[in-house]
């Protein structure tokens, strides 16, 4: 049980496509629960070239794309081409009679090399602006100040941020040639564009995990050497690329995890003989142990207040979900999760109230939902490939996880995918891009 849960940990199957930025496309007719949006194609003002004129467009299928995977929220309805250069007075009665809630308008201006945007948001059932916000941005930034105005816009709207500025990192296979397998850390925008290579060892990395701040990434490497291959753990700083390794001992170090306050990791160890769960500081000293007991224990998570961990354990002769107190070895262990024949990966959503996880169940690895307490089991994905590693967007309402299909006797497909919290799943964010696995969200 120990290779078990050891290769569930470290090798376990992962995984499905689209094209290069999903796009999300709510259907059925509108109802109470959600608010008809418009946003209209974009005003352009004087001169502008092809290409910033193209930008405004794209400017506008992004908004429109951002708020469609808010599917149960809102319900985006296609808005005719404009007539005019200038953003008329808003005529409320005329988008009342048509059921709108909001109405979304961007307007465009050549400034220099760049643009001059103003976008604007109407309540319409209010008859009142609830945004209206003017940037001059290059073309080169305009997605990434594109995604700022939407969370902005969603912040006014919900009261809440969004996932419209959030990343994930995950683990790709794309460079592996022939028998030499290669695994790279990347990432990529929630959408799945701007994908970014973070490491390039020409190894095998795993788990990776970002600190709450952006600044830091944990991972461990397996070198493609012909010595000695022991499973490091490294850390790299984001804003200088510099990485190196602070845990080098005997056997696996890996599944870490940044602690609250970013001053401490915890991972799983196997310098006491078998796998255990320790507290590290950042420099590799100060070893406190949290787990122990004579049956393995891996893949840690824990809540964003530091008073609850859960992790994977065969205490009970299979793989299972249990949760603890981190702050004192062994304080209050409980198994949360009794389906399947083993589970894996579980996370913790935002608020710590719930626990996704994968489990085999009916020959391949499914995602399941539940309490952090160990009530309220749901399945969130059947017949749909075999998924694993789930992850919750920043503000709980999504889960990125991998899927992965056989595509023939000798070839899978493994990409990630995004679904919402009960199980709607919205499409892939990766295709083309090697096998994707370890999706890890966060927010910056």
């Amino acid at each position: 049980m120990k290779n078990l849960i050891l290769f569930v940990f470290l090798f376990s199957v992962q995984a499905f496509g689209q094209d290069d930025n999903i796009t999300v496309v709510a259907v059925g007719e509108a109802t109470l629960e959600k608010d008809k949006m418009v946003i209209q194609d974009p005003y352009i003002q004087g001169a502008v070239t092809s290409g910033q004129k193209a930008a405004a467009s794209d400017l506008v299928k992004l908004l429109r794309n951002d708020f469609s995977f808010y599917q149960k929220k809102f319900f985006l309805v296609e808005s005719a081409p404009n007539n005019t250069n200038f953003r008329p007075p808003t005529n409320y009665d005329y988008w009342s009679g048509k059921s709108v809630r909001f109405l979304g308008t961007v307007s465009a201006e050549k400034s220099g090399e760049n643009l001059k945007i103003t976008v604007a948001f109407e309540d319409i059932k209010s008859r009142k602006q609830v945004f209206n916000a003017t940037t001059t941005t290059s073309i080169l930034n305009l997605r990434k100040n594109g995604h700022e105005m939407a969370n902005n816009i969603y912040k006014q709207i919900i009261g809440k941020d969004s996932i419209f500025k959030s990343k994930i990192v995950f683990i790709s296979d794309r460079n592996t040639r022939g028998a030499k397998t290669i695994k790279e850390v990347y990432m990529m925008d929630f959408d799945g564009k701007n994908v970014t290579q973070i490491t390039s060892h020409g190894g095998i990395a795993i788990s990776p995990s970002m600190s709450q701040d952006g600044h830091h990434l944990v991972y461990s490497l397996i070198l493609n050497s012909s010595g000695k291959r022991n499973n490091n753990l490294y850390m790299m700083d984001l804003r200088t690329k510099e990485s190196h390794v602070i845990s080098s001992k005997d056997g696996i170090n890996s599944g870490a995890i940044f602690l609250p306050g970013g001053k401490s990791i915890a991972l799983t160890l196997t310098v006491s003989g078998n796998a255990e769960i320790y507290e590290m500081d950042l420099d590799g000293k100060n070893l406190r142990r949290i787990t122990n007991h004579f049956a393995s224990d891996v893949d840690p998570s824990v809540t964003y207040d530091g008073k609850l961990m859960t992790f994977l354990s065969d205490r009970a002769g299979k793989a299972m979900i249990y949760t603890m107190d981190p702050s004192g070895e062994e304080k209050n262990v409980k198994r949360i999760s009794f389906v399947g024949q083993f589970n894996a990966t579980p996370r913790f959503s935002p608020d710590g109230k719930e626990i996704v996880f994968s489990s085999w169940l009916d020959n391949s690895f499914d995602i399941f939902k539940i309490g952090s307490d160990g009530s309220g089991l749901s399945r969130l994905t059947k017949d749909f490939g075999s998924n694993e590693d789930p992850s919750f967007s920043n503000d709980g309402e999504f889960i990125a996880f991998t899927s992965q299909r056989v595509i023939s006797r000798v070839k899978a497909d493994q990409n990630i995918y995004i679904m919402d919290r009960d199980g709607g799943i919205l499409g892939a964010v990766t295709q083309g891009f090697g096998n994707c696995i370890s999706p890890r969200w966060y927010n910056f």
